[in-house]
């Protein structure tokens, strides 16, 4: 949920008795700005989420194509920033969780995850926008699944087949009389857990992150707006802590896109192994 939008709850919240927006409801995070139909119980509409990711793409486009359609020896500010960002990806996720031998081949799609996820975490504190769409789940499944569909589809083709890759996962000198419970434990963490924690972790944090924004930011607001001098007064320490809560957000946003990434690149390494 945005910023913008919560002043705008907030500032109804005394619009009519006993109409709060406190709790916030699901209602308050339904947020279309146009509306196409409807298909049965589901509406087809253009979200601001959706609006923020594309905004996202034009400018990560506009980004790569700019600093690196003239690129030099002698590299511009914008050569050189975008290419401290490729380096890092490559030599400290990519080469460092993959390996020498194949990492290379799997740096645009780190890349392109790691500068997206990025750039969309950071717009839930850039002013006007404050609108981090990871913190819709919808958008950490869509980048899990392709995640997902990569690493399984790795795995079959190294070890030759659907077949060898479950075997694969089971680890080598298992006595027989635990198979019965590591075999579904092990298909449970490759198939279930780890595209599950991978999408819940980046959406909880995002989520977390923006509520708590909220809380300090916006609830200063209605504080300072109370009529009371005491609650006013009260304001200025939420604003403050919000301050604060705002460049931890930023701390954060990039910490969880690096994770992303890496736990990403991690699985590609791990479905490339010899052994288990």
């Amino acid at each position: 949920m945005s910023l913008n939008a919560w002043g705008a709850s907030l500032g109804a919240v005394v619009a009519a008795e006993g109409d709060s927006h406190f709790p916030p409801k699901v209602a308050d995070f339904w947020q279309p700005l146009v509306t196409f139909g409807h298909v049965g119980n589901t509406t087809i509409a253009l979200t601001r989420p959706m609006v923020v990711l594309t905004l996202v793409a034009l400018v990560l486009s506009v980004w790569l194509v700019t600093t690196t359609r003239r690129a030099a020896a002698v590299p511009s500010k914008g050569q050189w920033f975008t290419e401290q960002v490729y380096d890092f990806v490559r030599n400290n996720v990519a080469r460092d969780m993959i390996g020498t031998k194949d990492f290379m081949r799997f740096v645009p799609l780190l890349f392109a995850l790691f500068t997206f996820i990025l750039l969309s975490n950071l717009s839930g504190v850039i002013p006007g926008i404050q609108m981090p769409p990871m913190a819709r789940i919808g958008f950490p499944i869509a980048l899990t699944l392709i995640v997902y569909v990569v690493y399984h589809w790795i795995g079959i083709k190294k070890h030759g087949g659907f077949g060898r890759y479950l075997k694969w996962m089971i680890p080598p000198g298992i006595p027989g009389w635990l198979m019965p419970l590591i075999v579904p434990l092990e298909l449970l963490t490759y198939f279930i857990t780890r595209p599950l924690t991978l999408a819940l972790r980046l959406f909880g944090n995002m989520f977390a992150g923006h509520m708590l924004l909220v809380v300090f930011i916006m609830g200063g607001w209605l504080l300072l707006t109370s009529g009371s001098i005491g609650l006013a007064l009260v304001t200025i320490p939420a604003w403050i802590l919000g301050f604060v809560m705002t460049a931890f957000e930023i701390l954060v946003q990039v910490l969880q896109a690096f994770v992303f990434t890496l736990l990403a690149a991690s699985y590609f390494g791990g479905a490339l192994a010899d052994e288990h």
